[in-house]
């Protein structure tokens, strides 16, 4: 039984739902909502706890609402929950004016009694930066990704100066800062909310059954199985047209299309590049296609003796046909990664002396570092296709013959999710095969999450490299005022990384969504994360 039939079961229990059958046969469903294909589950509800996945790329934008949000073309940071902003004249301040009236979500487990306000922001914030606040600890006390960004280093205090306003307090500039809060991972949740979970002891519910002030609240939860969100009919910019969307998180690969052609599904995200074809011959559904901020890469683990040797490391990069990656896997849908950094970043280097195809330059760099016979490595290997790799087992496969062919023996560990932070995984591993969708279109979004010193303490930096010129080059960066001189640092920190190979670029892949031909209003994000709250269905 599919994860949709089950659901539509399910649903009839629910007073809230009239005919829940199915929606080939009573198209009052097909008005009330849509069922959404090809995500992993969730382990948490709550993006800060997260680095990716389901709930990030996603959820997120469904059930919270952040400070700021980014204009898709321009990638600059505009209003959002706060409608205006200053910034102190040495860059250490912000303070930022909030919208008002805002209602939180209404849900079977909580009724909000005031609006949002700025006690709502100190509370999220703080959770994260603070190790003393109650919430710090809940649900495991990670929080990768400002981790990675050494958040609680850089903000010295969030406070509440009165209800409608909030400043933060930064303990140096940082140019990246306003784009950070824009990102899916910092949202808002409801203090009162909170301040309820804690007395009744129950403080991990917040992570479980989130509140929000976003367009959909979360309903129904199947481990699994499917994740059915409601309408939020208090949303703040406008009540969103569809009653209900429904996660089907039930199956991957070939069995999310086939759920698709046979309607079981009305949106399927990142199909795999070969379904491609298939689907362009069904007149019922449109393909859409963004260009991401994205990247596919390899990690190599440079605290492995094997892999501390640079010559190692620039053997493997040496002897990896990329244009075979393209054509094989991407099916001309990408673009070669010469850089961390897509070639729509403002920052991207297109002078970079990265590394070419050359296996007898690869045979030769092994021969002198004494492993022309005797290297056997292991790659982790992440089965969820994603925009920056739609097959990854296949990539996988590809690197490992040409990795063969220079006489390195590589074992494939296939997951179906490699967590980025868990240094179990990483610590059994000699290369990561992964890959980053930008948060923001700042290029420190790329360069500190992956390969700062503070992010291998919080796990996205898999390659556990730590470079002070690096380092010092991505601080310089953030602080200059001049965009000149800041591109000049970004350059250099380019440099670095060629000359290092920490990681090897391997394909910017495009990012493509199909959906059933009469819905209506959906949008796409170079940064992944998009609202449904204009989706509306017309079968005209």
């Amino acid at each position: 039984m599919s994860a949709y039939t089950r659901f539509l079961l399910a649903c009839i229990s629910l007073a809230s739902l009239v005919g829940c059958t199915d929606p080939q046969l009573d198209s009052s469903i097909r008005r009330q909502g849509f069922v959404y294909c090809g995500q992993d589950t969730p382990t948490t509800f709550n993006p800060q706890l997260v680095e990716g996945g389901l709930t990030a790329d996603t959820l997120a934008a469904q059930v919270f609402d952040r400070l700021l949000m980014l204009d898709p073309v321009s990638h600059q940071p505009q209003p959002s929950l706060a409608k205006s902003w200053t910034v102190s004249g040495d860059g250490l301040s912000y303070t930022f004016k909030l919208q008002t009236g805002i209602e939180f979500q209404t849900t079977d487990w909580f009724t909000p009694t005031r609006p949002f306000n700025a006690q709502d922001v100190v509370f999220s914030f703080k959770r994260v930066i603070d190790d003393n606040h109650p919430f710090h600890a809940i649900s495991g006390g990670r929080y990768p990704w400002f981790e990675s960004q050494n958040f609680a280093g850089l903000i010295e205090d969030v406070r509440v100066i009165d209800p409608e306003t909030v400043e933060f307090t930064l303990s140096r500039p940082d140019n990246a800062f306003l784009a950070n809060l824009a990102t899916a991972y910092a949202v808002i949740h409801s203090q009162e909310y909170a301040d309820i979970l804690l007395r009744a002891g129950k403080p991990d519910q917040i992570d479980k059954l989130p509140v929000g002030t976003g367009p959909f609240h979360i309903e129904q939860y199947q481990p699994n199985d499917f994740v059915r969100l409601s309408r939020h009919w208090g949303y703040w910019q406008g009540t969103a047209p569809m009653d209900q969307v429904v996660f089907d998180i039930s199956s991957r690969g070939t069995g999310t299309l086939a759920k698709l052609l046979s309607h079981e599904c009305d949106v399927l995200s990142s199909p795999v590049a070969s379904q491609l074809p298939v689907i362009n011959e069904d007149e019922n559904f449109n393909l859409t296609a963004q260009t991401g901020m994205n990247v596919a890469y390899l990690a190599l683990d440079t605290k492995q003796p094997e892999l501390a040797d640079i010559r190692v490391r620039k053997a493997i990069n040496h002897a990896i046909n990329r244009d075979n990656l393209l054509s094989s896997v991407y099916y001309g849908t990408g673009t070669q990664a010469r850089s961390l950094l897509p070639p729509m970043s403002w920052a991207y280097n297109h002078n970079s002396q990265a590394l070419d195809y050359d296996p007898a330059k690869a045979l030769q760099l092994l021969k002198e570092a004494g492993f022309d016979k005797n290297l056997h490595l292991t790659m982790w290997v992440p089965l969820e296709p994603r925009p920056y790799n739609p097959s990854p087992r296949k990539t996988a496969e590809l690197i490992q013959a040409d990795l063969n062919a220079v006489g390195v023996q590589v074992t494939i560990i296939a997951q179906d999710n490699v967590n980025r932070f868990s240094k179990i995984d990483q610590d059994n591993s000699d290369l990561i095969l992964t890959g980053w969708v930008a948060d923001n279109g700042d290029p420190d979004n790329f360069l500190r999450p992956l390969l700062s010193c503070d992010a291998i303490g919080a796990g996205l930096n898999a390659s556990k490299w730590c470079d002070l010129d690096f380092e010092n080059l991505l601080e310089l960066a953030s602080r200059t005022t001049q965009l000149d001189q800041r591109l000049n640092y970004y350059f250099l920190a380019q440099d670095i990384l060629d000359q290092q190979v920490p990681i090897i670029p391997l394909a910017h892949g495009v990012h493509f969504q199909v959906h059933h031909r009469s819905l209506r209003g959906l949008q796409m994000s170079p940064f992944g994360t998009r609202s449904f709250s204009t989706v509306y269905r017309n079968e005209n």
